[in-house]
């Protein structure tokens, strides 16, 4: 009767601890990777480039008028260099005002006639996502929208963006331009990219020229007030905060994009509490439907699933030493000795409520450096000697978009060495040379007992 009873016992605790298993979630919330409907899609954190989620993110499709970023990049590029400046009037081609003229794409009239700002054509672009606008500034900077792609192409080897292929300015079909695609394109082809790739140039975008959000996040705009062409420009990015149905709070920024061949594309970024996330979605759908709505939709489910479950975490301040690392050996130096300390703060993602385990690893500059990892002098302050990243063992490794998979942060010197004379290098040969003889000879001595 006892033996019945301790079965039954037993028994009684099985079925509840099966039944506390299928209440009680085995992975944390975190592990929940939310349901994308898109053809690909990611999610990055912004300031490491660490991947959060990841949708088929290596297939090459088409990007529609995401194309527009690198044209931003370039022309960004190009006012910081002081090869274009916002207030240069420039002139556009046929080409470009044919391609303005047509209303069944997004644009913003352009005559042959007029002259126009680059910083107008660029709110054009960046704003409405105007196509004549974006072949205006093409030309304005490389004479012709073919020598363009070429500047396109380079950069995207350049910023490591894979198996990128940009045939125009604006990512509409070549088979929209009126039979004038650039040189050297044909007439059905496409602006190709994957999702990884979109988001590693958002992620250089952001780095390299923040100003772009001030435009990028401008809800209404009109063009050439009071001036023929005048046109109402409503940004075509509805997850602004201002919005109504699909406002996303902190949000941003970046590009959307459609053309029949890319379906409904976004690239969304949004900051709160200091913390950016990007978010790219390719041929969203929602519900199985494709819409202009399905891209906000599907990029809300990304930006939530981040912001609920994970935090940025600082694990070493700009400017200072780098724990075990606080000074490195230095060779042919007046110093022996040299201070570095971090060019930026080092951070680390992590989820919410969970102790984070961070490791930190620190990596020589090769060029700075002997065969002993020792750094040679002369060295200039603010040199980079090194790199330091950080790791969360917490997180499932799904890699970085950029960077070359890992969140390196330099480090630099944090005074000037200057090389030393040839009289104190052959003073110190001497003494190096006598200490090695004396540490021999203590060496044997010891063996001898």
């Amino acid at each position: 009767m006892k033996k019945k009873l301790i079965k039954q016992l037993f028994a009684l605790v099985a079925v509840f601890l099966m039944a506390s298993s299928l209440i009680t979630p085995h992975a944390s919330a975190a592990s929940q990777f939310p349901n994308v409907e898109a053809d690909a899609a990611i999610l990055i954190e912004a300031d490491t480039g660490q991947i959060l989620y990841e949708k088929n993110s290596g297939a090459v499709l088409g990007i529609a008028s995401m194309t527009k970023m690198m044209t931003e990049y370039l022309i960004l590029e190009a006012i910081h260099e002081k090869k274009l400046s916002w207030d240069d009037r420039v002139g556009v081609s046929k080409y470009a005002a044919d391609i303005s003229q047509d209303y069944s794409l997004s644009n913003v009239p352009l005559l042959t006639t007029e002259k126009y700002t680059i910083k107008e054509l660029y709110e054009a672009m960046a704003i409405y996502s105007a196509n004549g606008a974006s072949i205006a500034l093409a030309e304005a900077l490389a004479g012709s929208e073919a020598e363009f792609i070429k500047l396109m192409n380079k950069k995207a080897e350049e910023l490591n963006l894979g198996e990128a292929k940009f045939v125009n300015s604006t990512g509409l079909s070549n088979s929209l331009l009126k039979g004038q695609h650039p040189k050297g394109t044909k007439a059905d082809d496409e602006n190709l990219l994957s999702a990884r790739a979109v988001s590693a140039l958002a992620f250089h975008i952001l780095h390299d020229y923040p100003e772009v959000l001030e435009t990028a996040k401008t809800p209404e705009k009109i063009f050439r007030p009071g001036q023929q062409g005048e046109t109402t420009m409503d940004n075509w990015n509805k997850m602004l905060p201002s919005f109504p149905t699909y406002g996303y709070e902190g949000l941003d920024g970046l590009k959307t994009g459609h053309t029949d061949f890319a379906g409904y594309c976004f690239t969304g970024t949004a900051e709160r509490d200091g913390v950016r996330y990007i978010a790219v979605v390719m041929n969203a759908k929602n519900n199985g439907k494709s819409f202009e709505g399905a891209r906000f939709t599907e990029t809300k489910k990304l930006l939530d699933y981040a912001f609920d479950n994970y935090e940025l975490k600082q694990v070493a301040p700009e400017g200072k030493a780098v724990k075990k690392h606080e000074s490195l050996p230095v060779v042919k130096g007046k110093n022996k000795e040299l201070k570095v300390v971090t060019k930026e703060p080092v951070n680390v993602l992590t989820k919410k409520g969970e102790e984070s385990k961070i490791s930190l690893q620190f990596d020589f500059n090769p060029k700075v450096v002997d065969e002993k990892d020792r750094i040679v002098a002369p060295i200039k302050e603010g040199q980079v000697v090194g790199y330091v990243s950080a790791k969360n063992k917490n997180l499932d490794d799904l890699g970085y978009a950029v960077n070359n998979g890992t969140n390196k942060v330099p480090v630099v010197a944090d005074t000037t060495i200057e090389k030393a004379n040839w009289f104190v290098l052959a003073i110190r040969s001497i003494g190096d040379f006598f200490v090695g003889v004396w540490s021999d000879a203590a060496a044997n001595i010891k063996n001898w007992f």
